[in-house]
């Protein structure tokens, strides 16, 4: 059990204690399952009362929160420093610096200083691992990848030949990069397949969920910037090109050629046609079509995606439909008792 007071945590989220400093917590939970021993955090008014209320031994609070009769670390962003505090409670998984002598390894691997690689991976030849390297049993890695420090690859991840991951990424089991294109040229009712050639890079900081898939380019590149978060299930196509702390939710589809501006968030469900641009600080609603650019700082929803308020509009509209329609007939019918009449 790991133990911390909560002058080390004030110290680590840059806080400081209202209350004894002493006091040590266990533990990091949801304000309604805290127990004895737990930190919990309240980011406003609506959810102190509850915090205050429940059994956890402190609470985590904006800089403004009075003194209570439960500890408390003042902090400008509780969220952030609770999301520390979860690490610095979390149990850490150990593991083996070394090698696993069950693992396939190609010529010419160059690793860096604690490197892990578990049993039964697979590493092609001409890989490159940075230090601090951490891969996962039943990896595989092809020829020509490169793997940044820090970096960890959970348990059947596959890399394929000739892509780049950055510093610091985390990707998680099941995940594909580097698998072919979708890409064929018709000839009469058959279709031949176009080689994919290109490589993949991912940039430093990316985290990418479970079950993704990530294509190789046809040629070039497909590419995924610096900081951007990519949820379980989702499909980035050959050629795209997604900008610097994007987000993707679980679910979305991106399709060939398709590029992505800076800080970008997709919601669930939400997809995008070929050769696209999609510009900087864009927000897409959850179920999204996307069928041609989108400028810079739009915020669109529905099928085909237009703006949100637009859209929203629209939705209500369609609710009043079956009363506008008993209007029309009300009217059709009056009109033809007046033309009967007048004849």
């Amino acid at each position: 059990m790991i133990r911390k007071s909560l002058r080390e945590l004030a110290a680590l989220v840059g806080g400081e204690v209202a209350g004894d400093p002493a006091i040590e917590v266990t533990g990091a939970a949801d304000i309604g399952d805290a127990v004895d021993g737990d930190i919990v955090f309240a980011e406003s008014p609506r959810h102190l009362a509850g915090a205050l209320q429940s059994a956890a031994s402190a609470v985590i609070v904006c800089p403004d929160t009075p003194n209570s009769v439960k500890p408390l670390i003042r902090t400008p962003n509780p969220r952030l420093a609770f999301a520390k505090v979860l690490g610095a409670l979390a149990r850490i998984s150990e593991r083996p610096l070394c090698i696993h002598p069950t693992c396939s390894v190609g010529s010419n691997l160059h690793a860096g200083d604690r490197v892990s690689v578990g049993f039964n991976a697979l590493i092609g030849d001409d890989v490159t691992l940075g230090d601090d390297v951490w891969i996962h049993p039943f990896v595989y890695i092809g020829s020509n990848v490169r793997i940044g420090s820090n970096s960890i690859l959970h348990p059947f991840v596959t890399v394929l030949d000739d892509v780049t991951i950055g510093d610091n990424v985390i990707i998680h089991p099941g995940t594909v990069i580097g698998s072919d294109g979708f890409g064929y040229a018709p000839v009469g009712s058959e279709y031949y397949k176009i080689p994919q050639v290109g490589e993949v890079i991912i940039g430093d900081n990316v985290e990418i969920g479970a079950n993704v898939t990530i294509d190789r380019a046809r040629t070039g590149k497909t590419e995924i910037g610096r900081g951007t978060k990519i949820d379980n299930l989702v499909h980035i196509a050959h050629n795209v090109t997604i900008g610097e702390n994007c987000i993707l939710v679980a679910q979305v589809g991106l399709s060939g050629s398709v590029h992505v501006g800076d800080g970008v968030i997709f919601g669930g469900q939400s997809g995008s046609k070929d050769h696209v641009t999609i510009g900087d600080g864009t927000r897409i609603c959850a179920r999204t079509g996307i069928i041609g650019d989108v400028p810079p700082g739009s915020f669109v929803s529905g099928y085909p995606a237009g703006p949100h308020r637009e859209q929203m509009r629209a939705q209500a509209s369609l609710l009043k439909l079956p009363e506008l329609m008993k209007t029309v007939r009300e009217l059709e019918r009056r009109i033809k008792a007046l033309e009967e009449g007048s004849e």
